[in-house]
């Protein structure tokens, strides 16, 4: 399990809910639950790093909440 930042919301748009992972540019899934968004952003958290590795791209390390000015 990594310990980024996952930000979870709705949206109308996309009638479900979204799940961000705002250090991993594009990061993201969604689901018909808060749980079933945060589950799948899970999956795409790992693959988004083995693609990563696989580019031979940098991975940043998790840093916990962000703050905003």
């Amino acid at each position: 399990m990594h310990k980024y930042e996952v930000i979870i919301y709705w949206s109308e748009e996309d009638n479900s809910y979204i799940a961000e992972v705002p250090e991993l540019a594009g990061c993201m899934a969604d689901g018909e639950s808060m749980l079933a968004a945060l589950e799948n952003v899970h999956v795409v958290i790992n693959e988004w790093i083995e693609t990563a590795k696989s580019l031979g791209r940098e991975i940043p390390q998790p840093k916990g909440r962000l703050a905003y000015a």
